[in-house]
């Protein structure tokens, strides 16, 4: 009888498992909130920066748009409401130069996009000496742009320059003053624009060359594509995220030209590279129309986030109907 029953109990279902109890799930929720905690604290010290040096600023900016303050030892300011907005509108000179600043920020922008994708497709063939090449590429993207304006400046010397020298040399007009004629100073200003950023967006797009299957290519070649079909039926489609954000990116960093300009020109001559952030930096700092000034600056910021924003509205609207 003992053997049975034995038996019987061995083939006895195995108790099921007991459910989370209360503590199990206070247990989670505690290790929930320690992983929130841990990573604010890792965001908090890279955040801290953005809020004090950039939001802040803007913030007050904002508010100074709709003062009179002005740039002295004790400033008093009253609230004026939209009337430095009102002054704006008939302000010919701002809008000249916004005009001028539109025309830099785009013609530097499509030609670093054109010189640095060329200069990224040759980096990523098999070149001699590629990693000499590469290091001779960045150099610009090394050099502070006060140093690479006083070093184009010599470059543009209507006397000494050795442009000038070189043109006197090939039998062509060698007396020209680049940086101080009407017709010249903004194409020679743009020149050096896109020799200051064009390695930034070269190694951008290298990166993105380098990420591309080859595999992409040898079917295009077996389908008897040759090397200018394979570009634009393989790489560029590719790259278009990455062309779209490096563009966007450029846009804004060209648009907020300042230091460049400032050393190479000063907005001259007769205002003809007068870009608008050296126009509102003088309104503040030589004016000292501080309120007019943000004013200036809060136009500024709205026209450029709402370009950025067709353009980049666009470019995914193209990228959903493909």
């Amino acid at each position: 009888m003992t053997a049975p029953s034995l038996a019987s109990g061995s083939r006895q279902a195995a108790p099921l498992p007991r459910p989370p109890g209360p503590r199990r799930r206070v247990k989670a929720g505690g290790i929930g909130k320690a992983k929130r905690r841990e990573a604010i604290a890792l965001v908090l010290p890279s955040l801290l920066p953005i809020l004090v040096f950039s939001v802040a600023p803007l913030v007050v900016g904002v508010l100074l748009a709709f003062t009179d303050a002005r740039l002295v030892r004790r400033p008093e300011y009253e609230f004026v409401g939209i009337d430095n907005f009102a002054r704006l509108v008939d302000n010919g000179f701002f809008w000249e130069s916004f005009r001028i600043g539109m025309v830099w920020a785009i013609s530097v922008t499509l030609l670093q996009l054109l010189a640095g994708m060329g200069l990224a497709l040759l980096l990523n063939s098999d070149l001699r000496l590629q990693a000499l090449t590469r290091v001779l590429a960045l150099i610009p993207w090394a050099m502070p742009p006060v140093v690479v304006a006083i070093m184009w400046r010599m470059i543009y010397s209507p006397n000494a320059g050795p442009l000038n020298a070189f043109l006197g040399a090939v039998g062509l007009p060698d007396s020209i003053n680049w940086l101080g004629n009407f017709d010249t100073a903004l194409p020679a200003v743009v020149v050096v624009g896109v020799w200051l950023g064009m390695p930034q967006t070269t190694v951008t797009l290298l990166a993105g060359l380098q990420q591309i299957p080859g595999e992409l290519y040898e079917a295009a070649s077996m389908d008897g594509a040759g090397a200018f079909r394979r570009f634009t039926s393989v790489t560029l489609p590719s790259l278009r995220p990455i062309v779209t954000s490096i563009t966007s990116l450029n846009f804004i960093w060209n648009f907020n030209s300042f230091s460049l300009v400032y050393v190479l020109t000063e907005g001259g001559p007769g205002g003809k590279t007068m870009l608008p952030m050296l126009f509102t930096y003088l309104e503040a700092f030589k004016n000292r129309n501080i309120g007019y000034a943000a004013a200036m600056g809060v136009v500024l910021v709205v026209v450029v986030v709402l370009l950025l924003a067709a353009y980049l509205w666009s470019q995914f609207r193209e990228e959903k109907q493909r």
